[in-house]
């Protein structure tokens, strides 16, 4: 196993690599796809751990909103807490907290055990994808970074494709603890790959929590963060409801959902790859074109949804275009953050969870309006279009510290 020196400066990318990143990158995917399996098939899985544990199906939602507290929780607490390890110890370790979460939750003996269990497998989250980032992004040179990303991100992507309609599956047949215990097996098998396949760099400059603390100091973290918060809201608008939508409007049958939540997932995993090398060309106009196109890709949904050819048209569009955008703002936020890159890259997460919940609620609430199934996309439209104003904040502020910074060195 080769080491890799680290670049000097803020950003861990080496000068120059040996031997080709592709296997470490490959493996640090893998604990994306436990991630996105475990995250996604809960919603799946609801209603039998729901009967199983003696919860009410509005109670058991609970447990969905509980793995995404732990989330927004443990993305900073976790990348803080960790600054001062090595990269590739961290993922390990992080890894392994998703298998022994994911393993209690299939072993809970009471709903309120598993929420609680729920909670804790939310905490890895966000910071192994940031310290995964920060490290894939070391392995590549400087102007790789964006597709070095998006590989170590299609885990999460391809959980949507395969992962989660094969856990959800596993659970219908049987039980739907055998579902966290698969997922738990892929976590174990995400730690013996990184341990194997992954490289110890070697890090000129080691972390602190003072150095990765400061990445909450600078304007342009929160204000990226709210990008994606609010570009990615509207997407998870629509996608907590299709099921209902596709049912009742559209026509298709509860059993051709899976494969429209697969086509789906296929949009995310293309629009992720796309994005990422469009994003090593032209990030800031890579953002801008997907939130733009998936305010477009919302309002044709809300107004083709009868048809069922065109209201999986419109879904893959929008799951392609949002998720275009994952590349280039979490290499944003990581340059951002400065000296505490991991941070900035886990906060990436929060903010996606934040989106998670945002989008979830203003769908419910116009639904209880009784504005209809296509409510929720038609109300949405309007959050990717406020991300692009925040993106427009976020550019002007650039420019503003670029001009001062040049004022001070002249």
């Amino acid at each position: 196993m080769k080491n890799y020196p680290a670049r000097t400066g803020h950003s861990p990318t080496p000068s120059s690599t040996t031997g080709k990143p592709g296997p470490a990158l490959f493996a640090m995917a893998l604990g994306g796809l436990a991630i996105g399996t475990t995250e996604f098939a809960s919603m799946g899985l609801l209603p039998a751990f729901a009967a199983d544990l003696g919860a009410t199906v509005p109670q058991a939602g609970t447990a969905i909103s509980a793995y995404a507290l732990g989330v927004v929780v443990g993305a900073p607490v976790l990348a803080v807490l960790g600054a001062r390890w090595p990269r590739k110890r961290l993922v390990l370790v992080l890894a392994a907290a998703l298998a022994v979460t994911n393993i209690a939750s299939a072993f809970a003996p009471t709903f309120g055990t598993f929420v609680g269990t729920r909670f804790l497998a939310g905490l890895p989250h966000g910071a192994y994808f940031g310290t995964a980032s920060v490290l894939a992004a070391s392995l590549v040179p400087r102007e790789r970074r964006p597709r070095a990303i998006a590989t170590v991100m299609s885990g999460l992507m391809i959980a949507n494709i395969v992962g989660v309609p094969g856990a959800t599956w596993l659970g219908q047949a049987a039980g739907w603890p055998a579902a966290y215990l698969a997922t738990g097996a892929i976590a174990v098998v995400t730690m013996v790959a990184v341990w194997w396949l992954v490289p110890d760099v070697r890090e000129e400059r080691r972390g602190s929590v003072v150095a990765e603390l400061s990445a909450l100091r600078r304007g342009q973290v929160w204000i990226t963060m709210a990008v994606i918060a609010t570009g990615f809201g509207g997407s998870f608008a629509v996608y907590s409801y299709v099921t209902p939508i596709l049912t009742e409007v559209s026509g298709l049958a509860e059993a051709a959902v899976p494969l429209a939540l697969a086509v789906y997932g296929l949009g995310m995993t293309l629009g992720n790859q796309a994005g990422g090398r469009m994003a090593e060309a032209a990030p800031v106009r890579t953002i801008a074109a997907g939130l733009g196109a998936a305010a477009l890709s919302m309002a044709v949904f809300a107004v083709t949804v009868s048809s069922a050819v065109m209201a999986l048209v419109a879904l893959f569009a929008l799951a392609f275009t949002t998720t275009a955008t994952t590349p280039a703002l979490a290499t944003r936020l990581m340059d951002a953050g400065r000296e505490g890159p991991t941070l900035g890259a886990a906060l990436h997460h929060a903010a996606f969870n934040v989106a998670n919940a945002l989008g979830a609620a203003l769908g419910g609430a116009v639904l209880a309006a009784g504005w209809g199934w296509t409510s929720p996309a038609a109300a949405a439209t309007v959050l990717p279009l406020l991300g692009l104003v925040a993106l427009g904040v976020a550019v002007r502020m650039e420019r503003v510290e670029r001009r001062r910074d040049l004022a001070l060195a002249a």
